[in-house]
C-alpha cells in the first residue's frame, strides 16, 4: 500500500470535516493533478470513497431527525436515472480511453468550478432567490424542480464525482429556503449515499475503481475527518471557504484549459 495515498486522504478528511465540504471536490482533482491518477479511474474510485465516507454522516442525522426523506426521495427520483444515463453514456465513449478520459476531466473542471461558485456565493444566491421572484415559481413547481436538480447531480456526479456536496446543498437552499441548514446537509448527505454508491458500483462494472487506493484513502481520511470536525469552531469559517473556493476554482479552471 502507498501511504501517501493515506495521507492525501488524511489532508482531504480534514478539510472535510473543517468546512462541510464534499470530499469528491478536493480528491478527485487531488488524484488526477497530484497523483496522475486516470480520470475516469479518479472519479470511479472517489465515488465509492464518498459512499463509505457519507454513510456515518447519513445514520447520525437520521437518528437525530435532520433529514427530510420526502425531499430527499424527491432528489434520489431524478439522480439515480441521471446517473444510470451518464454511466452508459460513458459505457458508449468505452470504459477507458482518450476520449473518455478527455469527457471526464473537463466535465470535472466545470463542476470544480460551479462548486467554487456556489461555495463562494451561497449567501447571494439564497438572498436573491428570496428577493426575485424565484422563489414563488419554485412554490408552485417544486417537486418537478427537485427531481430536475436530482437529475442534474446524478449525471454530473456520475462524471466527474463532483456536485453531492456544495452544489446539493445550493439547490436545496434556493429550492427550499425555509427548510432549516441541518435539515438541508442531513437531506443531501442522505440522498448523497444512494447516488454516489449507485454511480461507484457502475464505474466498478467498468472496472473503474483501483480498489487498493480505495483502502489507502480510507484509513487516512476517517481519523482525517474526525480531527478536522474537532478543531471546526476554532477556524475562522469565512476565510477557510473563500480560501477553498479559490483553490478549487483554479484546479477546475486547469482541468478545463488542460
Amino acid at each position: 500500500m502507498d501511504f501517501s495515498y493515506s495521507i492525501a486522504g488524511f489532508a482531504v478528511g480534514a478539510i472535510v470535516g473543517l468546512t462541510g465540504v464534499g470530499g469528491g471536490s478536493l480528491m478527485t482533482p487531488l488524484l488526477v493533478l497530484g497523483f496522475h491518477v486516470a480520470p475516469v479511474t479518479a472519479v470511479g474510485t472517489d465515488l465509492l470513497y464518498a459512499a463509505f465516507t457519507k454513510m456515518g454522516g447519513a445514520a447520525t442525522h437520521g437518528l437525530k431527525g435532520t433529514v427530510d426523506w420526502r425531499i430527499a426521495g424527491r432528489l434520489a427520483a431524478g439522480s439515480l436515472p441521471g446517473a444510470a444515463l451518464a454511466l452508459l453514456v460513458l459505457a458508449h465513449f468505452g470504459a477507458r480511453g482518450k476520449g473518455t478520459d478527455a469527457l471526464v476531466s473537463t466535465s470535472l473542471g466545470l463542476m470544480l468550478v460551479a462548486t467554487a461558485l456556489a461555495i463562494a456565493f451561497r449567501g447571494r444566491l439564497h438572498e436573491w432567490a428570496g428577493r426575485s421572484g424565484f422563489g414563488a415559481w419554485t412554490a408552485r413547481h417544486r417537486f418537478a424542480a427537485t427531481v430536475a436538480a436530482g437529475a442534474f447531480l446524478g449525471i454530473a456526479v456520475s462524471v466527474s464525482s463532483v456536485g453531492a456536496g456544495a452544489v446539493g446543498v445550493t439547490a436545496l437552499l434556493l429550492l427550499y429556503p425555509a427548510l432549516a441548514t441541518a435539515r438541508i446537509v442531513g437531506t443531501d448527505i442522505a440522498h448523497a449515499v444512494p447516488l454516489t454508491l449507485a454511480a461507484g458500483l457502475g464505474h466498478a462494472w467498468f472496472g473503474n475503481v483501483d480498489w487498493a487506493l480505495l483502502g489507502a484513502l480510507l484509513l487516512g481520511s476517517l481519523p482525517g475527518i474526525v480531527l478536522g470536525s474537532h478543531f471546526a469552531v476554532r477556524l475562522p469559517e469565512r476565510a477557510v471557504r473563500r480560501a477553498l473556493a479559490a483553490l478549487l476554482l483554479l484546479a477546475g479552471a486547469k482541468l478545463v484549459l488542460h
